[in-house]
């Protein structure tokens, strides 16, 4: 019974795979970034569902979601009617790489500071783990806010002291 089981489970897991494998007809991917080989404007639209949706850059400050959508409009600007970055002038060309790349790195920053880990800990007085999940980014800040504590519980004169 077992070994049937798990050979249905290795039947089925490499068709769930591929069912995950973005298309290469212009959609837009996290892990692939903004790509504008294939078509702009589903990847403009794609990315800012993304912003929307509250999970995928759950961490990105507002003023990096300003930049993001600021050059997604600028891109959209420059290319215009053209098809592809390859139809404008280099000038535009350049710019429109460089307004590329700057989303690209704004929203893998935030991506990977939305990444969720999860971690099982034993409370204090109790033998019952429990699942603590946090953010990157709100791991990062409590370890800064514990730093910080320490830092003044050590500068803290202790009373009854002389100076």
């Amino acid at each position: 019974m077992y070994k049937l089981l798990l050979l249905s489970v290795l039947a089925v897991a490499p068709m769930a795979a591929s069912a995950h494998i973005p298309s290469e007809g212009g959609t837009f991917s996290p892990d692939k970034g903004l790509d504008l080989s294939t078509s702009f404007a589903a990847q403009h639209s794609a990315i800012l569902a993304a912003l929307k949706d509250g999970k995928t850059y759950s961490e990105i400050s507002p003023a990096d979601r300003q930049q993001v959508v600021a050059s997604l409009d600028r891109i959209s600007g420059l290319l215009g009617a053209s098809a592809s970055p390859t139809q404008l002038s280099e000038a535009d060309r350049l710019e429109v790489f460089n307004e590329q790349e700057r989303v690209n790195t704004l929203l893998t920053r935030a991506r990977s500071d939305s990444r969720l880990l999860c971690t099982r800990e034993k409370p204090v007085g109790s033998h019952r783990p429990v699942s603590k999940c946090m953010t990157v980014a709100e791991r990062r800040r409590a370890q800064d806010n514990s730093q910080q504590q320490l830092q003044q519980l050590q500068h803290r004169p202790i009373n009854g002291a002389n100076p």
